[in-house]
């Protein structure tokens, strides 16, 4: 009589921790949904980073030169330095870059370094 009584009580607790899963699993599909008309319903927003359009200055302002570095027009020259080396990295000529742009590149440098007042291009 006792084995009948502990099969008993084993399905009542199967059946209970499968009631706690289905109820669980409810909940996180109604919280799924709502997350995601939450998200459909937001405005839609540029997820590329858009390019500046305009091409090189005549001569290149510190303005130009931050705009090239992906930098502030205040920063530091150790930031300068870091910036132009991950730009350089990126378009190098013994890369696949462009001879024009990596002369730009570091034309910027020295701009936003105080070495030059800009149109230094070989170009």
């Amino acid at each position: 009589m006792s084995l009948v009584r502990n099969v008993g009580n084993a399905s009542t607790v199967i059946l209970s921790l499968a009631g706690v899963a289905v109820a669980a699993a409810a909940l996180a599909g109604r919280y799924g949904v709502q997350a995601w008309q939450a998200f459909k319903a937001r405005p839609p927003t540029a997820r590329i980073r858009k390019f500046y359009e305009g091409g090189f200055q005549p001569t290149m302002t510190r303005r130009e030169a931050a705009l090239i570095l992906g930098v502030r027009e205040s920063v530091p020259p150790e930031k300068v330095k870091e910036a132009h080396r991950k730009v350089m990295v990126a378009n190098h000529p013994d890369a696949g870059g462009s001879h024009y742009l990596a002369s730009k590149i570091n034309e910027a440098k020295d701009v936003m370094l105080g070495r030059t007042k800009g149109s230094g291009s070989a170009f």
